[in-house]
């Protein structure tokens, strides 16, 4: 499932959440704040990033330009103990799925996360000739069949 790492006042989190939301996308919730980073969280971020650290550190945060000298002679134990003690040093918010993950929000990457039927849809991969695959169109075609699903589990329960 996807998870995105937020802050309560962070308003790139709160469009993120919204696009999800928007889009019908199940996510779960990590406020950093309120819930204590474990390593495995920091791990499955630096194991869906380009460049380690410096994805996912904000180096323009207070926390980092009061308290680190050097990010480069840390070792990965003490930069992951950092971060578990100072969470407001990462850049937000961060979302990652099993494949792929997204620092910050953009409206274009984002669609990275749509799901394989919506995908097929805004393609065109099953329309029929001549049908209209526009964004919206291809939205209205994938809310419908989830209606649909929706509405054939409550009938099977």
């Amino acid at each position: 499932m996807l998870q995105i790492y937020t802050t309560p006042s962070c308003s790139s989190c709160r469009k993120a959440k919204k696009w999800f939301e928007d889009h019908r996308i199940e996510y779960r919730e990590k406020n950093i704040f309120n819930i204590k980073l474990t390593r495995d969280d920091i791990l499955l971020m630096l194991k869906n990033t380009m460049n380690g650290f410096e994805d996912i550190i904000s180096t323009r945060s207070k926390v980092f330009q009061e308290q680190i000298t050097d990010i480069e002679e840390m070792s990965m134990n003490d930069l992951t103990d950092f971060i578990i003690k100072n969470p407001s040093i990462l850049r937000r918010p961060i979302i990652i799925d099993d494949k792929k993950m997204q620092v910050g929000y953009n409206s274009d990457e984002i669609r990275t996360f749509i799901p394989k039927r919506l995908r097929e849809i805004i393609m065109c991969t099953t329309c029929e000739k001549g049908q209209d695959c526009d964004y919206q169109s291809a939205l209205d075609i994938y809310f419908r069949e989830l209606r649909e699903k929706e509405e054939q589990k409550a009938i099977r329960t």
